[in-house]
């Protein structure tokens, strides 16, 4: 009954612990412990249960196993029914499993321990080799401080006795590489908003130039209209354009033909002069072919001697 009493006390302390936040301990890790535990002896020395205090360090091999070695002395050992004082200590190596992850693990053990038990008398000397297996539960408060509570079972190979111990610990866990905590994947940039396509609108531009009669050479009162073409395929790099020569109906074909081509020819100097590049600028007569007004007239034939020339070009609307 005293060995389940104490049982219960200290593996209920460890558990009413885990609701604290933890980190269990990680592979390369290490772990010192300082202990207490009641010793429920069953020696054929008539020995009275004492406690047995003392410290552990480990090594944690891996993520679950933890190699533990330690030294404990004994307290209020008496000679049963006397008031003679046992001075003893245990030495201990075992392996620790613990099971699953987080911060509460319980875990089992095995290993070897060697007691040493001395009387004041020296009635009572007593060095044995022992089998240890336990069993118990250890709570990582933080991620280096934890408690424990656990009870071993102690098989002598000299007397054939088994005894037991139920106690608590409380340790420290340092040096572990915790894993790395992968970082979130950066939300991907915003698409940017396409461009809409600027709207556009077709612009032309018309030059017309009168001629006197028999004459290709321009008037000036034209050459501000040959300027504001130019200037405008200066703008528009990509705009072409023919210069298209004609006459009126006074004279041969022939020599009309010829003369609608120096005027024509004329307009399409002008243009270069004022600084648009000759390849961009054509010319070509018509003659007396495409009248626009009526060659019986003053009137009609003065709007026949003339030179006609237009470009377009597609301009961003602002």
């Amino acid at each position: 009954m005293k060995l389940k009493n104490t049982v219960g006390l200290v593996v209920g302390a460890a558990i009413a612990a885990s609701s604290m936040s933890a980190m269990a301990g990680k592979a390369g890790s290490v772990e010192v412990e300082a202990f207490a535990d009641r010793y429920f002896t069953d020696s054929m020395y008539g020995l009275n249960d004492g406690t047995l205090v003392g410290g552990n360090i480990g090594y944690f091999v891996s993520e679950n196993v933890l190699l533990n070695m330690g030294l404990g002395k004994y307290k209020n050992l008496e000679v049963d029914g006397t008031n003679e004082d046992v001075d003893g200590k245990l030495a201990q190596v075992e392996a620790v499993y613990h099971f699953g992850t987080g911060n509460v693990l319980p875990y089992i053990s095995a290993g070897l321990a060697h007691q040493e038990l001395k009387a004041d008398s020296d009635n009572t000397d007593d060095r044995t080799t022992m089998a240890m297996a336990g069993v118990g539960i250890k709570n990582y408060l933080n991620e280096n401080f934890f408690v424990k509570a656990g009870v071993d079972a102690l098989y002598g190979f000299d007397h054939g006795n088994t005894e037991w111990q139920a106690g608590v610990g409380l340790g420290i866990n340092f040096g572990g590489k915790s894993e790395p905590v992968a970082e979130p994947a950066p939300a991907p940039a915003p698409m940017p908003e396409p461009t809409p396509a600027p709207e556009m609108q077709s612009v032309r531009v018309e030059l017309d130039v009168l001629f006197d009669f028999d004459k290709d050479t321009i008037r000036p009162e034209y050459r501000q209209d040959i300027q504001s073409l130019a200037e405008f395929m200066k703008t528009y790099p990509s705009v072409t354009t023919t210069v298209e020569g004609h006459t009126d109906s006074v004279g041969s074909d022939a020599y009309n033909q010829n003369l609608s081509e120096r005027r024509a020819n004329a307009v399409r100097e002008a243009l270069i002069s004022e600084g648009v590049d000759g390849s961009r600028v054509s010319s070509v007569g018509y003659g007396e072919a495409r009248p626009i007004a009526d060659n019986s007239t003053d009137e009609g034939r003065s709007m026949n001697r003339r030179v006609e020339a237009e470009v377009e070009a597609q301009v961003e609307v602002k």
